[in-house]
């Protein structure tokens, strides 16, 4: 987490979760940052600004009129000032004022004149958290540009269980760093599969499934602001192309695996998020296949196992890129997953059941399990969340088999 010669600046919302705030500030300076520190009033009644200043080494923003904090200040400079502004804990009260464009207090004013990007982690009630009012306000913050961290799940501060917790200070200043550019894959070329492919049966007819390719999008997406050189081979979908990714579009299992030949020479790391068809029609009609009286037969022959291949290519091979398969099924997960880590000779295999909660194909969020041949983790939540995660698992192992030069 490197913040050198960087300005957060930490608005810090009304809640119970506020105290973790102060241990957020304190990697920030320990990431040789400069942390500044605006709080709304509800804000002191959990946390004495005298306790930020402390860690800040900077006078606290409360009120907006205190002649001490216009002197310091000036009326908008914490907001010229920053390289990022961080809200933490971000209330339901606090999300919704900043949605409506609010300047009622040090925190609205901040974020209002802000240029920077903007780091919620919002922390409240699991009830709160799930009310539709609450999601909608967050998405449309995230549909301006706004981004979110957590919040996570576990019991809360007044007895109920679920999510609405405040995400870990390391969490934060994680997401924070990267935001600012913590470029710790740059320099290395990743190649990312995503989505379904179509094996066709006639001009309108295919074999296929609902994979909807978000992802393996998500690893491009996530892996590109890491700073990495990320090509994206892609099945049939309807996203958009991930910002700084090169994305290839292809149709069929075929296609996609010479696509992956193509550009896996260079490659140091390989994710084979998409869901490739096991089988295609051993012949595919030219023109459409005529409905006739009695039952039909479809011959079906395999596609190309590209995540094998390139194990086998790789295998023995100290300086091999790493890679990293996915697993999407419907019983004995982790068994399976363990399976196809020794079959295809994978660093890593990334599991989830299908139909499981928060997981499977279409949603924004997914539930997976890392299964590597030393240890199981397991992860959840929105799939960027999923993404870091995995690139997180990922970097020490590249670094040891393939150290940067330089």
């Amino acid at each position: 987490m490197n913040f050198q010669n960087r300005t957060v600046v930490l608005g810090v919302g009304g809640g119970i979760a506020a105290y973790k705030a102060c241990e957020l500030a304190r990697l920030v300076v320990k990431g040789r940052g400069t942390i500044r520190v605006a709080m709304t009033r509800a804000a002191t009644r959990f946390v004495q600004p005298l306790t930020f200043q402390a860690i800040s080494g900077g006078l606290v923003l409360v009120d907006l009129f205190d002649p001490a904090s216009e002197a310091t200040y000036g009326h908008l400079s914490l907001a010229r000032s920053a390289d990022l502004l961080v809200v933490a804990p971000a209330t339901a009260d606090l999300v919704a004022r900043l949605r409506a464009g609010m300047a009622d207090d040090a925190v609205t004013t901040t974020a209002l004149a802000v240029t920077c990007p903007v780091l919620l982690a919002p922390a409240m009630n699991t009830r709160m958290w799930r009310n539709p009012v609450v999601q909608e306000n967050l998405a449309a913050l995230r549909a301006r540009g706004f981004h979110v961290v957590g919040p996570g799940a576990g019991e809360l501060a007044d007895g109920d269980v679920g999510e609405g917790r405040l995400a870990e200070p390391e969490e934060i200043a994680v997401a924070a760093s990267r935001l600012l550019g913590n470029l710790d894959l740059a320099g290395r070329r990743v190649l990312v599969t995503a989505g379904p492919t179509r094996e066709p049966i006639d001009p309108v007819r295919f074999i296929s499934n609902p994979s909807s390719g978000k992802m393996g999008y998500a690893v491009a997406a996530v892996a590109a602001r890491r700073g990495a050189e990320v090509t994206l081979v892609s099945g049939p979908t309807v996203l958009p192309d991930p910002a700084g990714v090169k994305v290839v579009r292809v149709e069929t299992a075929e296609q996609m695996a010479k696509a992956v030949e193509a550009e896996s020479a260079a490659m140091d790391l390989f994710v084979g998020a998409a869901a490739v068809s096991d089988y295609r029609p051993q012949r595919a009609s030219a023109s459409k296949i005529k409905k006739g009286t009695g039952e039909e037969t479809l011959v079906l022959s395999r596609t190309p196992d590209i995540l094998a291949g390139l194990g086998a290519r790789w295998a023995g091979a100290k300086d091999g890129p790493v890679l990293v398969g996915f697993a999407a099924e419907t019983e004995e997960v982790i068994a399976r997953a363990r399976e196809k880590l020794k079959a295809k000779r994978c660093d890593l295999v990334v599991a989830n059941k299908v139909g499981g909660p928060g997981a499977g194909f279409g949603g924004d969020t997914n539930r997976v399990a890392l299964v590597s041949t030393t240890e199981l983790a397991e992860i959840e939540g929105p799939k960027e969340k999923v993404a870091e995660a995995i690139l997180d698992w990922i970097l020490p192992v590249l670094e040891g088999r393939r150290p940067k030069q330089g």
